[in-house]
């Protein structure tokens, strides 16, 4: 069975279905005789005689009609996987691994792509993963990941290519009770760096998010002076927690904003110090769901750009 031609059981499956060695030739289009002969070379492979030869068409003997089942799923398994690999080719079948720091997942930018991939693709088996930095740059080198939005290159980075997509400023998160939070039109106006150089400062721990932490940093020593780091939080979400609770200032991406945190005013920072954004993928051709959602990252990306 295995040395079968498919095109002899479409061939076998259009003269069962039509019962005539001309009617299915014209639905197959072509010739009564190479199609006649195409059967019988079918027949000689398998030891079976398929048809009975009529005066006026052609049945099916009882071994056809056992054998025209299994043609049948036969057929339909070789047109299934035919429209799988095509669909995973173009994007909307298969699966899609995607890895992200946290500062980069509470950015607007990052959320509106997935929907907009599980909009377009949502046969696509899609896997989340946060982690830190330089774990989402190995994963993804490693082959564990398709895609990656981080802040930024770091380590290694050989065998991977960075898009960025956006860039935002910085801003300054002061408790509620703060006296910067408390001069001036708080969100409006601007503050400079100089003006935290006594403060505590609660920043994301650098190991995990290594991009932003040296951002911060070096906006301090540009300003003049060196930050009396306080504590260092595994997570930018509880670094708001800490400025809340009142145990010092942190520097955050603008778009942290959003996160309307009880007991915690943003005031902007002047110079501010810049958070960009980067989708990361493996170097090579890019295809299938991968691809896919680089179009929408780019889109994504235009629009950003527009604003």
């Amino acid at each position: 069975m295995a040395n079968i031609d498919i095109r002899l059981l479409r061939y076998f499956i259009a003269v069962a279905e039509t019962g005539h060695m001309t009617r299915a030739a014209e639905r197959l289009g072509i010739g009564q005789p190479p199609l006649s002969q195409q059967i019988r070379v079918l027949e000689t492979q398998l030891g079976v005689t398929l048809f009975e030869r009529l005066p006026r068409g052609m049945a099916l003997t009882d071994a056809g009609q056992a054998f025209l089942g299994d043609a049948y799923e036969v057929v339909h398994k070789l047109d299934q996987a035919v429209d799988d690999v095509r669909r995973v080719a173009a994007g909307v079948k298969g699966r899609l691994s995607v890895g992200f720091t946290s500062s980069a997942a509470l950015h607007p930018f990052v959320p509106t792509v997935i929907r907009a991939f599980r909009r377009d693709a949502p046969a696509v088996s899609l896997m989340l993963d946060e982690s830190s930095t330089s774990e989402l740059l190995d994963d993804l080198r490693d082959g564990h990941l398709d895609v990656a939005f981080i802040r930024q290159p770091q380590g290694d980075i050989g065998q991977i290519v960075f898009v960025q997509v956006l860039e935002e400023s910085m801003v300054l998160a002061v408790p509620s009770a703060h006296p910067l939070a408390l001069t001036g039109r708080a969100g409006k106006a601007a503050v400079p760096m100089t003006a935290i150089a006594a403060d505590k400062l609660i920043l994301y721990r650098r190991r995990t998010g290594q991009g932003l932490y040296d951002a911060i940093i070096a906006a301090c020593h540009g300003a003049g002076f060196s930050p009396n780091i306080e504590q260092e939080a595994p997570r930018l979400l509880t670094t708001l927690s800490l400025v809340a609770a009142g145990l010092g200032v942190s520097v955050v991406p603008a778009s942290l904003m959003r996160m309307q945190v009880e007991g915690i005013v943003y005031r902007p920072l002047t110079p501010a110090p810049r958070a960009p954004l980067y989708c990361a993928h493996r170097e090579g051709v890019l295809a299938g769901p991968t691809a896919r959602l680089l179009d929408h990252v780019r889109e994504a990306a235009q629009t950003v750009a527009a604003e």
